[in-house]
């Protein structure tokens, strides 16, 4: 875009929460990858066990390359683990399948916040990009209307941020509860490696709200002082 020591005052705090954010995941995931599970379960081993005793027959595993890429795709019915996780029998391996898994359950269900998030989508990717150039064309021309309806398309991103928190945290209480319930996980040692990384997780979508919510407001301090300028 263009420099400006502002947006380095808004953004600095987010990039370093963010940065925090992946200091803490990534040690967790290192720390509890080297602690097997007494099961003996791997990741790929676990979600195969909840995927049976919830219920959820349509729901396949396959691999994904790369690390900490875990995902579940609602369109596929498609758990995708990382090698890491499908093949290792660590604490930290079952925690993130199990919390994938947990994402298939709120599809299988209808889980509101789940449906919400993903009917955000098209909107959050048209505004991405469109938003940010209604806001300079608004100012570089001075119609402040068509700066401020550029803020409000940029802010589906926040808006899509807020709304990933309550489905990240519902899969990882799911995968908690779920763990200790099916004896993949057993003692208070598991189940705080489990919370731990867990925990770690969720962390980064709180950062990664931070960092939108930033950003936003950096826009919306562009277009008010161009307007207080104008």
């Amino acid at each position: 875009m263009f420099y400006d020591p502002t947006y380095l005052c808004f953004m600095l705090p987010g990039m370093l929460l963010v940065m925090l954010a992946s200091w803490y995941v990534n040690s967790a995931y290192r720390k509890w990858s080297q602690v097997r599970t007494r099961s003996g379960l791997t990741g790929a081993e676990a979600a195969q066990r909840l995927i049976y005793n919830g219920g959820l027959s349509g729901v396949q595993i396959q691999g994904i390359g790369g690390q900490l890429t875990d995902n579940y795709d609602p369109r596929s019915k498609v758990l995708n683990l990382s090698q890491g996780v499908a093949n290792s029998p660590s604490v930290a391996a079952v925690a993130i399948a199990a919390h994938e898994l947990g994402h298939a359950m709120q599809d299988n269900e209808g889980y509101f916040p789940l449906r919400f998030r993903a009917a955000l989508v098209p909107m959050v990717n048209i505004g991405s990009w469109l938003g940010w150039i209604m806001i300079l064309a608004g100012l570089f021309l001075r119609i402040t209307n068509l700066a401020w309806l550029g803020v409000l398309f940029f802010s589906g991103g926040a808006v899509f941020a807020l709304a990933t928190l309550p489905v990240e945290f519902n899969a990882s209480a799911r995968a908690k509860r779920l763990l200790a319930e099916t004896g993949i996980i057993s003692g208070e040692d598991e189940q705080a490696g489990v919370n731990n990384v867990l925990n770690a997780a969720a962390m980064t979508y709180v950062a990664g709200l931070a960092a939108a919510i930033l950003q936003l407001l950096y826009f919306v301090s562009l277009v008010g002082g161009g307007r207080r300028r104008s």
